[in-house]
């Protein structure tokens, strides 16, 4: 019998009413868990890891693991204390990059806190969604203590009844030492940043100084620069990596040269001096509406590398990102007005990131601007092709120039680029480095995760081990194999097809096409995994 919300605590019954306007209905509310690209470089994610694996030590060998997400609502860590907890997440698809916002799933300690903003236990059966009425955790918010902004939120959560009243002082405790250390990482680039700002400033040039929390201008700057000027910096400014130029359209119209660099590494801001051109740049009358500004579509299955492919192959600057997690989050309406500024301003690239999960009438926005073929370009991110339907897949049909991305068990050569590459992204001493033994393990491995779980692994490896070769033993234990990925015998593949066909007549919903072919949805998982089925 279903949990009745007269019979549930207050802001539990008002979170089940909040998802059931949502839409969603406790059976079925975790089978369409929607995956996203998480960045490890964030404040966050560089504050939380140091203390989550401390807390994680001390919960070794225990029923309890911990979840951590942003503020998107994405899980960005997750760790395990034993491994039935670990196989109940696998099974329900519960892991790093899956969306928990209440809109997503219901009632969670981590979504429900995201709504709330406070702190809250979610005991058993006060879940939403059915599936996940076997465990009980406590959530709490990680606020920065500058801006006061929502980071983020810790959870502790085990396969129990009722979460245990011990939880509320070890995870405040956790989530304090997390706004400590955002506070010093904030203090240390602001400095940097400050420093780098009064020395630049003195000159006539105009300079503009945007960190994560702040922002700073001469005068020169504030005479020159409207609102969406300072819109347009700020993406700019959060994807300069060490140096870059480039040429802008003032929203008044005044051409300029924009040269900006990072300080103080991933974690600090960037110092951006704007130089008006001498003389006017003269641009043909017909550059704006030339292939040039066709849309791209770059496609692919979740942890792929969809996002950073989407932004290299932006070509034209800047680079702006809208994801359909904001317009969640921050709902249609700011999503729209984000969307209407950066196509007024007319230039550059938008990087428009899950295309395919926004609503109808913000499909019906980003299809009205693309039918234009006008700056800024559109590069719409998304799922596999053949997985598009409605607007979305009306989208992607107007995009005749595609970068169609394969899972990363199907380009198991750019596995030791890949793992140099994120070595550096990294910050690792240059003398860490694979060995072929390890890197043949690596490119045997299925990876149904894709890029973000590859990036799992070399961060474990970075965590525990500083100069030097990798070896086999330094892996995790899941990935020393050096058996190559086994062929599928004709019945696997036969069997394989099957799934693959139920889960595509289902729309993806695992719950039906377990009942269509006769098994239960934990037994499909496990098909699914053995059968490396990622993509249908």
């Amino acid at each position: 019998m279903t949990t009745q919300t007269h019979d549930l605590r207050d802001p539990i019954a008002e979170s089940w009413r909040r998802a059931e306007l949502a839409g969603l209905t406790p059976g079925s509310a975790l089978d369409h868990l929607t995956y996203g690209d998480v960045d490890h470089t964030t404040p966050l994610q560089m504050a939380a890891s140091p203390v989550l694996d401390e807390l994680n030590e001390q919960l070794e060998g225990t029923m309890f693991g911990t979840l951590l997400v942003d503020r998107d609502g994405r899980i960005a860590q997750r760790w395990c204390g034993d491994t039935g907890a670990r196989r109940a997440f696998d099974n329900l698809g519960v892991d790093v990059g899956a969306s928990l916002l209440e809109e997503a799933v219901g009632t969670n300690a981590l979504g429900t806190v995201l709504e709330t903003r406070t702190s809250i236990s979610v005991n058993g059966r006060e879940h939403f969604a059915v599936a996940l009425r076997r465990f009980s955790c406590y959530g709490h918010p990680i606020f920065h203590p500058t801006t006061r902004r929502i980071e983020g939120v810790l959870d502790i959560t085990a396969l129990m009844e009722e979460a245990s009243p011990l939880l509320p002082p070890l995870v405040a405790r956790a989530v304090a030492d997390i706004e400590q250390r955002l506070l010093d990482g904030s203090r240390v680039s602001e400095k940097q940043l400050l420093a780098a700002f009064q020395a630049a400033a003195s000159r006539r040039r105009a300079v503009v100084a945007i960190g994560h929390d702040l922002l700073m201008s001469n005068q020169a700057a504030a005479d020159l620069l409207g609102s969406t000027d300072v819109a347009l910096l700020r993406m700019l400014a959060s994807d300069v990596r060490g140096e870059a130029s480039i040429d802008l359209t003032l929203e008044s119209g005044l051409e300029v040269r924009v040269e900006a660099a990072r300080v103080g590494g991933a974690r600090g801001g960037a110092l951006l001096h704007v130089e008006p051109h001498r003389e006017p740049r003269r641009t043909h009358p017909a550059a704006a509406t030339t292939a040039a500004h066709a849309p791209l579509l770059v496609s692919g299955p979740p942890g792929s590398g969809r996002s950073t492919e989407a932004r290299r192959l932006a070509d034209l600057q800047p680079v702006a990102v809208l994801s359909a997690a904001s317009a969640l989050l921050d709902g249609t309406d700011a999503w729209a007005r984000n969307f209407a500024a950066l196509v007024r301003a007319g230039q550059g690239s938008v990087c428009v990131d899950g295309f395919d999960l926004l609503p109808d009438d913000l499909l019906d926005l980003v299809a009205a601007h693309l039918a234009e073929r006008r700056a800024p370009r559109l590069v719409l991110v998304g799922g596999p092709v053949d997985s598009l339907s409605g607007r979305a897949a009306a989208l992607a049909g107007e995009c005749t120039e595609r970068r169609l991305l394969t899972p990363l068990s199907g380009r198991p050569h750019e596995i030791p680029e890949l793992v140099r590459a994120m070595l550096v992204e990294l910050g690792a001493d240059p003398s860490l480095h694979f060995t072929p033994g390890a890197l043949g393990a690596l490119s045997s491995q299925p990876w149904p995760g894709n890029l973000r779980e590859l990036r799992a692994v070399v961060e474990h490896v970075v965590r525990r081990q500083r100069t030097g070769a990798v070896v086999l033993d330094v892996l995790p234990e899941a990935y020393r194999t050096q058996e190559p990925a086994r062929r599928l015998a004709p019945i696997d593949r036969a069997e394989r097809t099957v799934i693959v066909e139920a889960l595509r007549e289902h729309d993806g919903n695992k719950v039906k096409a377990a009942q269509a072919l006769g098994i239960s949805r934990t037994t499909l998982y496990a098909k699914m995994r053995a059968l490396r089925i990622t993509v249908y």
